[in-house]
């Protein structure tokens, strides 16, 4: 199983690599999650931080303002 994920991670992470627009639009987007994670591990409680960190993610996915 491990295999098979490694080789999707692969080929996703080619295809990222291949296209500039896409390639800029995941440069920013690990940008975005390395600030978020900074910010969880700044803070003492971690999983409360984590767990709005991840309630903030869902309200973006299905178009929610907060």
């Amino acid at each position: 199983m491990s295999f098979l994920l490694r080789n999707i991670a692969r080929y996703a992470a080619q295809k990222l690599a291949s296209n500039p627009q896409v390639r800029e639009a995941a440069a920013k987007a690990a940008r975005v999650v390395v600030d978020e994670a900074e910010q969880i591990a700044r803070r003492e409680d971690k999983a409360l931080n984590a767990g709005r960190a991840v309630r903030r993610f869902m309200n973006k996915l299905q178009g929610r303002s907060t």
